[in-house]
């Protein structure tokens, strides 16, 4: 006769693998939208691969009472493993990551001198750069943003400790809900467009090209607007991603 110890061990397996079985389907479409942002290099493949052992440690992991539903946490871990693995064979060069910062900087310290949101033109100035090579980093740079906080804040950060879900102290739960106001509200600032390019991208999960169809505007430019959208928010809350439990909103 088994203990209570091992059947509740073997209860919390069969739920995780059931967990698994039904959500297979959630990583093949992570998979397949993440791919319409990525080089033809990336194999979808190697992504549902990576995905399934986020599922798998989602389903491990997973409790109930912690304010998010298993396939929201689920995705998030999927698109975890995901970006891990994407970065372990980096294709952007040090020089596009290191123009992200440069950009997002640059916006934030505009930003904070005009009490308004940076233009095009006074980003450029402050790069000391061209508007057209400008528009040219936010190309280059929008190839390493992939999706979700990740894109914010770049392969540095520790995104843990934001996801709703997860096992956290009472005072990380305040630190989550201060954040999520604090991104609320830059998000709400932004421009409108690129408040809408995001909105149509994140939520709606429209490609660039549906996007520019509805904006009339060419799909790279979409990609531009998307990447300077996220470099401003990667600006405005760049307290949280340097500070992290210090800062407080």
């Amino acid at each position: 006769m088994r203990s209570r110890a091992a059947l509740g061990y073997a209860s919390a397996t069969d739920e995780a693998g059931r967990l698994v079985s039904e959500h297979v389907e959630l990583v093949r479409r992570i998979a397949h939208h993440l791919m319409a942002r990525l080089p033809a290099s990336v194999q979808v493949e190697d992504l549902i691969q990576s995905g399934m052992v986020g599922l798998i440690e989602a389903a491990r992991q997973f409790q109930l009472g912690q304010g998010a539903t298993f396939a929201t946490y689920a995705g998030i871990r999927i698109r975890g493993a995901m970006i891990d693995e994407l970065r372990r064979a980096d294709w952007a060069p040090r020089s596009v990551h290191r123009n992200s910062r440069r950009i997002a900087e640059a916006i934030r310290q505009i930003e904070a001198d005009t009490g308004r949101a940076a233009t095009d033109r006074e980003i450029a100035a402050a790069l000391t750069v061209s508007l057209d090579d400008y528009h040219g980093m936010l190309q280059d740079t929008a190839s390493c943003q992939i999706l979700g906080l990740e894109d914010l804040f770049g392969e540095e950060s520790d995104t843990d400790r934001w996801l709703a879900g997860s096992t956290a102290l009472p005072g990380e739960q305040v630190e989550r809900e201060q954040f999520a106001t604090a991104l609320a509200t830059a998000l709400a600032s932004l421009p409108e467009r690129e408040r809408l390019v995001l909105a149509l991208y994140y939520d709606e999960e429209l490609n660039l090209r549906e996007i520019g169809a509805v904006l009339e505007v060419t799909e790279s430019r979409v990609s531009q607007i998307r990447s300077q959208a996220l470099h401003r928010l990667r600006g405005r809350l760049s307290d949280w991603a340097e500070s992290g439990s210090d800062r407080r909103v």
